[in-house]
């Protein structure tokens, strides 16, 4: 529930250039619900290396202080021995407590928000890719699916449901919120706020499988008139594609080769296993965050998909040079 679990580094090979994200991101609070998490972290940090070094100490100790031949039970020969072994069990014991204490006030402080969120973002764990849900608009012409892009208005808490399709996974970005855990069969509920516009790297915490490690996405926190913006794109269809041959070739192939798995709204593709593709060409990264998100990128993802990520769902797909070509022509269309 801390911040202080280290995020894994990306491991794709060299010529797979995944985005580069600040250093210090998973270090400093940029959000309410953050902060006190972020705090009882450094004190249990503290608290951990302070017993480890007391250990480190008393044990060597004990090892200077043995005398050969000693009975094994010369401690408690030896006067006030008792005393201390009393103390210190005391003094651990409230200790302890205290910290308990501090961990069930910190999570009382961040179990909700100081106003009632007016945005409620459903989010699905895959392996190993996320799904983003924004469906809670009364105007249904606003309700839309997005993968792996999180984009959420500066000062405004926001409900995230969390949800599983499979094992168990764990949303936590670390700026903005603690850890919570989805587990399949079962809705759990966060939330979180930025204080000031930025992208937030998030990462799958919990051990789901071969691809963990490449299981990120990212929040974006937009000023209201962006944010709006952006949502009001986002709920548009995919604009018709133009009269390019290349282009329709694109689209048919898509049709054959990956319709069975992605969605494009306001098209024949209908899949319901894999990200909506619809406005492909407005996220930032691909292959949840594996890569950025270039035209030459995109191509080695649709070709060489087992290569970067191995076990992933995501085949990789055999394309001649003109299908490659017609398939990117069409997928830059999708913005």
């Amino acid at each position: 529930m801390g911040g202080f679990t280290l995020l894994p580094a990306l491991s794709v090979n060299s010529a797979h250039a995944s985005p580069a994200a600040p250093l210090n991101y998973f270090l400093h609070a940029a959000g309410p619900a953050a902060g006190p998490t972020m705090r009882l972290g450094w004190v249990l940090t503290a608290v951990a290396t302070l017993v480890t070094l007391i250990i480190a100490v008393l044990l060597v100790g004990a090892m200077v202080r043995k005398r050969p031949g000693a009975a094994p039970d010369s401690l408690n020969a030896e006067p006030g021995g008792m005393r201390w072994i009393y103390i210190g069990t005391g003094v651990s014991s409230i200790a302890l407590l205290a910290i308990l204490v501090y961990v069930l006030v910190t999570l009382e402080s961040v179990a909700s928000p100081a106003t009632y969120p007016q945005l409620t973002i459903t989010v699905t764990a895959y392996d190993w890719w996320w799904k983003a849900d924004y469906t809670d608009d009364p105007n249904p012409a606003r309700n839309f699916s997005t993968a792996n892009e999180i984009h959420i208005p500066v000062g405004e808490p926001v409900k995230i449901q969390l949800k599983s399709a499979d094992v168990v996974h764990a949303f936590w970005v670390p700026q903005l919120a603690g850890k919570t855990q989805t587990i399949p069969g079962q809705t759990n509920e966060q939330w979180i706020q930025a204080d000031r516009p930025g992208i937030y790297r998030g990462q799958c915490s919990q051990f789901c499988g071969a691809q963990h490690a490449h299981m990120a996405f990212e929040v974006i926190a937009q000023d209201a008139a962006a944010f709006n913006a952006w949502r009001d794109a986002q709920a548009r269809a995919a604009s018709p594609p133009t009269g390019d041959a290349a282009v329709a070739a694109g689209q048919h192939l898509f049709g054959e080769r990956c319709a069975g798995c992605h969605t494009i709204r306001g098209t024949s593709a209908d899949g319901l296993q894999a990200p909506d593709l619809t406005h492909l060409g407005s996220r930032r990264t691909i292959a949840a965050s594996a890569l950025s998100n270039t035209p030459d990128h995109l191509l080695d993802w649709i070709e060489h998909a087992q290569q970067i990520k191995p076990d992933a769902l995501m085949p990789s797909i055999a394309l001649t040079a003109n299908e490659a070509a017609a398939l990117s022509a069409y997928l830059a269309t999708l913005h």
